[in-house]
């Protein structure tokens, strides 16, 4: 299994309007987002590149693991990021945090992954992640990290 760590940012007049550009931004915008857990199932490979699915599967359901940063305060930032460990199999971690600075962001992923594998018996690679940032202006701000497993439809009723 594939997953795809994509990440945006948007502005609007507020603050569901800047995620909604976020989304557009992260190529994923016409989507029923279905939030999942931190956990990378076996044989996955992680893979950070830009998607853009904003005129496909208009109204599937995609599953995600996304970290979501909204600012409102000018002169304040956003950020978002994700970060992940993975065994040698493929089975992993994720997790995602927010914060007004990248390196506060980057510092809450590595220790919570560092607490998360203490008790875990998998033999886990060295950190990674992704982080989204943006800077309040004038409008609303929204920064985000997705992590996308897969897109389904509805089926047929």
């Amino acid at each position: 299994m594939e997953i795809i760590i994509t990440k945006g940012k948007g502005t609007g007049l507020n603050k569901l309007s800047a995620f909604d550009n976020a989304l557009y931004d992260a190529g994923i915008a016409n989507f029923n987002l279905i939030p999942l857990t931190s956990i990378i199932p076996p044989a996955s490979k992680v893979r950070l590149k830009k998607i853009d699915w904003n005129q496909i599967d208009f109204g599937n359901k995609l599953y995600v693991v996304m970290a979501r940063a909204n600012q409102e305060v000018i002169g304040k930032e956003a950020w978002a990021g994700i970060g992940w460990v993975q065994a040698e199999n493929g089975k992993g971690l994720f997790v995602e945090h927010i914060g007004e600075s990248k390196d506060d962001v980057i510092q809450l992923i590595k220790n919570s992954l560092s607490d998360m594998i203490k008790y875990r018996r998998e033999k886990y690679g060295q950190p990674e992640y992704a982080t989204s940032g943006v800077a309040c202006q004038d409008h609303p701000v929204c920064a985000i990290v997705v992590a996308v497993y897969k897109s389904e439809g509805w089926g047929e009723n």
